[in-house]
């Protein structure tokens, strides 16, 4: 996967905001504002963006400004409404006479504009910014090119929109660690869940999987193929409808619930992850294999399809079909204390599964 950016989310508070200073005291994980910085009556720890020479990165719509105020000791913002490639080249132009961000304001064509600036200027240091109403902008505005924009102005006075928002400023890191399978056996005929994802999927990356919330292991993508299979980077066939798996908020879900569009977390063998959505989900009766581990005094376990084109991923980054795994083999999961759910969410109470 490539290096992720650091992404900031600006926050932009409408001009009619009945109550100002207790919308910016919601805000949580907020460090800049786009707001004319006098109506801030009391000191707070913003950095503040607007086309003021109060403010700290101030923002010029001409290159004349841009010349003007780069004698200043301020960070400079080029703004741009983008009608055409004429305005692109504009902005290129204001890269060189000093701006330190781009502000795109793309009302009508934003993803075209922006995949051309992006392209274009990915080598320099100057951050692109643009405009958003709504966290499904933010999102779309973050994966533009698969490197997406550096910041997103979010014009709202709603909170709720603001952090559902903030999901989309970084991929969750998540401790993949080793356990040790203990017990392998297979259990009959059931049914089991094939997630196609829209997404090329590549290796050391598969979905977290398995019957208890705090226990999942890391099942591998089809990538690799056999001598009697094409390669499928973008499938992982995950297990059993019962098992869990984890949604980009946090929740889980029964592999059984998911179906075109769901949005689910993809990890790689480093703990690395990423969003990705279901193409189609496949569920069909095949011979099913139960894999017993244990990790830090935990013990989890996970029901498969019994087929060598299902991998897990040993604690040397090997892949090891799961009709080869065997007690004392090292494998790769997420796994900690139990804790409960209810409906996907995670509760704090006693809870024994088996």
């Amino acid at each position: 996967m490539e290096k992720e950016k650091n992404k900031e989310l600006i926050i932009a508070p409408p001009s009619t905001i009945p109550n100002l200073e207790l919308f910016l005291d919601e805000l949580k994980e907020i460090n800049t504002l786009f707001i004319e910085p006098t109506k801030i009556k009391r000191k707070k720890n913003f950095k503040i963006i607007y086309e003021s020479e109060l403010a700290d990165i101030i923002i010029c719509k001409s290159i004349e400004d841009l010349i003007k105020n780069k004698t200043k000791d301020k960070s400079l913002a080029y703004y741009k409404k983008v009608l055409s490639n004429e305005d692109i080249s504009d902005i290129e132009n204001a890269i060189y006479k000093g701006a330190n961000y781009i502000i795109v304001d793309a009302a009508n064509w934003k993803i075209i504009p922006l995949e051309n600036i992006i392209a274009n200027l990915q080598n320099t240091k100057t951050k692109i910014y643009t405009t958003a109403k709504n966290s499904e902008e933010v999102r779309t505005m973050f994966t533009v090119l698969e490197l997406g924009v550096d910041g997103v102005i979010l014009s709202t006075a709603n909170v709720k929109e603001i952090e559902e928002s903030k999901k989309y400023l970084k991929n969750k890191k998540y401790e993949i660690k080793a356990c040790e399978i203990v017990d392998v056996k297979d259990v009959g005929i059931g049914e089991r869940v094939c997630v196609d994802t829209v997404s090329m999927l590549e290796r050391g990356e598969g979905m977290l999987v398995g019957s208890k919330s705090n226990f999942l292991f890391l099942l591998h993508n089809e990538s690799a193929g056999s001598s009697f299979t094409s390669p499928r980077p973008f499938r992982v066939n995950a297990g059993a409808v019962y098992c869990y798996t984890i949604l980009p908020d946090g929740k889980t879900k029964y592999l059984s619930e998911l179906e075109s569009g769901t949005e689910i977390i993809i990890v790689n063998k480093d703990g690395n992850s990423r969003v990705v959505s279901v193409g189609r989900s496949k569920i069909e009766t095949r011979p099913l294999r139960l894999i017993r581990a244990v990790g830090d005094n935990v013990e989890g376990t996970v029901i498969v399809q019994n087929a060598e084109t299902i991998q897990l991923i040993r604690d040397n980054g090997e892949l090891v079909p799961v009709t080869y795994i065997k007690p004392g083999d090292k494998i790769l999961g997420y796994f900690q204390q139990a804790s409960g759910r209810h409906f996907g969410v995670e509760v704090q109470e006693y809870i024994l599964e088996k």
